[in-house]
């Protein structure tokens, strides 16, 4: 990717967050990018009361992958770098 793409394509990922960031803060958590890989891989970190939350994988698969490629249908995955996992 070069770089205006990647800027724009994380700019796109930000405003989907931004949708379900104030779920996320109402409970005591957040989200931040970690990195979109040249596979479109979105590599985020959970942040809050979400790091260490036994729903952060549904959380994970109903909200966040479903708004992200609901507005960047080029990212193919989204992972957390950190948190609980299956």
């Amino acid at each position: 990717m070069d770089e205006l793409t990647d800027r724009t394509m994380l700019e796109r990922v930000n405003d989907a967050l931004d949708d379900i960031r104030p779920h996320l803060q109402g409970d005591g958590g957040n989200i931040e990018v970690v990195e979109i890989t040249d596979d479109f891989t979105l590599k985020i970190k959970w942040l809050g009361t979400c790091e260490s939350c036994n729903m952060s994988v549904m959380t994970m698969r109903a909200g966040v992958e479903q708004a992200v490629r609901a507005k960047v249908p080029e990212i193919m995955r989204v992972v957390a770098v950190n948190g609980i996992s299956l």
